[in-house]
């Protein structure tokens, strides 16, 4: 059964990925004679002269939190949260919230491949669009700081600032529900996440994430997070089948 159900899995995240738009030739994306798109061309630049994020992006592999950290020893989880990482890990993610369309989270979201995200980028806020489920997820840059209550939510509330080339995004106001990824890397609702984007050139995204949870790790600790640009095509619906999803994994 839980082979049936990993492969149940696979071929669903499989299936957004033959399923995009193609030959959508995009204005404004540098090309070749022959009209492939340069992905190392320089990185455009936003009205503002500010590193335009701007485009479809998706996960460079399919690697997980736990890869990423393993060059500072992984993620310094509490013992609960250790423990609670290791069934969820054991299970192939079992219970994940995906099986019940509940939002991945951040940054889960952005690491399934086969699910792009779009940034949409202006002066006062940088918008993103996740293709799995149609969700969406605001980061203010507008000068404001956090509200002095939030409602604890499964993005959380994002406010930004420009550090040179980098957009820095802190969110808090997280819930408890939501997984830092896929295999199951849990987390509280005192979690505060730290991102940095840099956009490298034309066709590459690297974001750097600090996760600060005391209640679940005993200390910070950060992933760096490489992004490519999915050239020449477009999102496209997404909908959980009013959480049944899990009903079509596991079969009944």
């Amino acid at each position: 059964m839980r082979t049936i159900r990993l492969m149940a899995m696979v071929f669903a995240m499989n299936v957004a990925a033959f399923a995009q738009w193609v030959n959508v030739k995009l204005p404004n994306t540098p090309r070749t004679p022959d009209g492939k798109p340069i992905l190392s061309a320089p990185a455009p630049k936003a009205v503002d002269g500010k590193p335009d994020l701007s485009g479809l992006w998706r996960a460079a592999d399919n690697r997980l939190l736990q890869d990423l950290a393993a060059g500072q020893g992984g993620a310094p989880m509490h013992p609960w949260a250790a423990a609670l990482y290791k069934e969820r890990s054991e299970s192939l993610g079992k219970g994940k919230p995906l099986e019940r369309c509940i939002p991945h989270g951040v940054p889960d979201g952005m690491l399934v491949r086969n699910f792009p995200y779009k940034i949409l980028q202006t002066p006062d806020v940088v918008v993103l669009l996740y293709e799995e489920f149609n969700h969406f997820r605001q980061i203010f840059t507008d000068g404001r700081g956090f509200p002095p209550e939030t409602t604890e939510t499964w993005f959380g509330y994002s406010i930004g600032h420009w550090e040179g080339d980098t957009l820095v995004a802190e969110t808090i106001g997280f819930n408890d529900g939501s997984w830092l990824d896929n295999n199951g890397h849990p987390h509280t609702n005192a979690l505060r996440v730290t991102e940095r984007f840099h956009r490298r050139d034309f066709g590459h995204l690297d974001i750097q994430v600090t996760f600060d949870d005391p209640k679940a790790y005993t200390k910070p600790w950060t992933v760096n997070l490489p992004f490519e640009l999915y050239p020449d095509a477009e999102l496209i619906e997404s909908i959980c089948e009013n959480e049944k999803d899990r009903e079509h994994m596991v079969g009944k």
